[in-house]
């Protein structure tokens, strides 16, 4: 390792921790926002194609969203692997680690081939018996899935890079992908510039052009600059001990990701007897992704410091990030709350919304704001869990908030008192959630992390 990236990750075990953990969160933060605004801005040019656009590609969406998760939970187990094996001092295996995640993103592509060319229009005609949105559906679901390998392998390489202490990098590919998906929307949308009209296709093809564009930025950022990790693909052969500690922490995050979506499902079955419920639904999952997105890139900047001072057994360190990243998240969370409580009209008046959806709109969001703060808290503990390798727990955690807590929660709240308290059911959820990852840290704590001791890893 060079002296230049000795510093660095020195860096992430001296640097006092709340200047390091703004520092690597600030560009995280800052991506996922604009990401954030790329979906709602997308959504809005489809839906100017028409109605059946918008709804053939929700009908993809389910499909999109599990790309995305298997993506990211495989580059968070990447992440979490390498943070460790460096700080433990263990260059090779943080090397082999970054290597392993290029073959593992062909692997995962590969897998989504098979979805796009043989499942993609039976999984879109089981929806629908509408020519138009089966057509949309399924060109849209068919070009994201078969052309998803850059999405893969510029998730995990962003993943490379966050690991090493390096936010800025991933800050830039993130961005340069967005930036190109909502440039090229309406003109291959629409037609503009000379190209032919594309409609969904075009907005496919915007999605998938745009993720190109970040890989490449990523490559020509691990050609070009010197890192603490390399990647060389020369005589590799695949450790499958190397892949069962990513997918240790990696499955179980993938399995994470993926039920948010199928929470949604169930969430708007319950709901859907009352007109205009699920449309709030919508609407307060549009909105609440702007509070949200912050404390993720917050915990994107605290897993490698989380798992780098795990690695080099360094107890103290590990608190005060833990300690930081809460009050930090509190804060972002608090302001969300505040926000609900006193401007539940404003944001519904963002989407244009009718009498009917603002009388059952502000009470919503009032209601669902309250599980902000306990979120804050859980989101920080399933960091903790993932820095250390225990992704099974924060699995566990999500499964708790979104499927055995919230949906059983809801059902009862709704048909025993009707919609107006409902959505109490978030909150409740949370606190379900935040009482088993409490419990599981606290066993963590004395099973790995109260012994931690710095001289043992000199």
């Amino acid at each position: 390792m060079s002296v230049e990236n000795s510093v660095k990750m020195n860096r992430m075990g001296t640097e006092p921790i709340s200047k390091l953990l703004i520092s690597m969160s600030w560009p995280a933060i800052l991506s996922m926002t604009i990401a954030a605004l790329y979906n709602m801005v997308d959504s809005i040019y489809v839906s100017r194609i028409s109605t059946n656009a918008l709804t053939g590609i929700s009908y993809a969406l389910p499909v999109q969203l599990f790309i995305i998760s298997a993506a990211v939970g495989t580059g968070v187990g990447v992440n979490s692997l390498i943070a460790r094996r460096l700080g433990a001092r263990r260059y090779d295996e943080a090397n082999l680690a970054a290597d392993t995640s290029i073959w593992l993103s062909v692997f995962s592509w590969l897998v989504f081939v098979v979805i796009g060319l043989f499942f993609a229009r039976p999984f879109v005609g089981f929806y629908t018996d509408d020519e138009e949105i089966f057509t949309y559906g399924a060109d849209y679901l068919s070009i994201v899935t078969t052309l998803s390998f850059c999405a893969f392998a510029e998730i995990n390489l962003e993943k490379v890079l966050q690991a090493t202490g390096n936010m800025i990098a991933p800050m830039i590919i993130s961005m340069s992908g967005c930036i190109t998906n909502i440039i090229l929307d309406p003109i291959m949308i629409f037609g503009y510039f000379g190209l032919p009209r594309m409609e969904v296709r075009g907005a496919a093809l915007a999605t998938v052009i745009g993720q190109a564009v970040s890989l490449l930025v990523a490559v020509i950022i691990i050609r070009k600059q010197e890192h603490a990790v390399k990647i060389s693909m020369k005589n590799f052969r695949i450790r499958w001990d190397i892949v069962r500690d990513i997918y240790a922490v990696g499955l179980p995050t993938i399995v994470m990701q993926s039920i948010g979506s199928v929470m949604l499902i169930g969430y708007n079955w319950i709901i859907s007897p009352t007109p205009g419920a699920v449309a709030v639904l919508g609407v307060y999952f549009k909105i609440e992704s702007f509070i949200f997105m912050p404390v993720f890139g917050l915990q994107q900047g605290a897993l490698p410091l989380l798992g780098f001072n795990f690695g080099a057994r360094n107890k103290e360190r590990m608190i005060s990030t833990f300690k930081v990243s809460i009050l930090i998240s509190c804060i972002i969370m608090a302001i969300g709350t505040i926000a609900f409580q006193m401007f539940p009209e404003f944001f519904l008046g963002l989407f244009d919304a009718d009498d009917n959806m603002m009388r059952i709109g502000v009470n919503a969001l009032r209601e669902i704001s309250w599980c902000f703060i306990p979120a804050a808290f859980g989101i920080t503990m399933e960091t903790v869990f993932q820095a250390t390798g225990h992704g099974v727990y924060s699995l566990m955690a999500s499964v708790i908030r979104q499927l055995v807590g919230i949906l059983p929660l809801a059902y009862i709240l709704y048909t025993t008192y009707g919609i107006s308290m409902t959505w109490f059911s978030f909150a409740l959820a949370e606190l379900l959630g935040l009482l088993y990852s409490t419990i599981m840290l606290i066993i963590l704590y004395n099973r790995e992390i109260k012994t931690l001791d710095i001289t043992e890893a000199v």
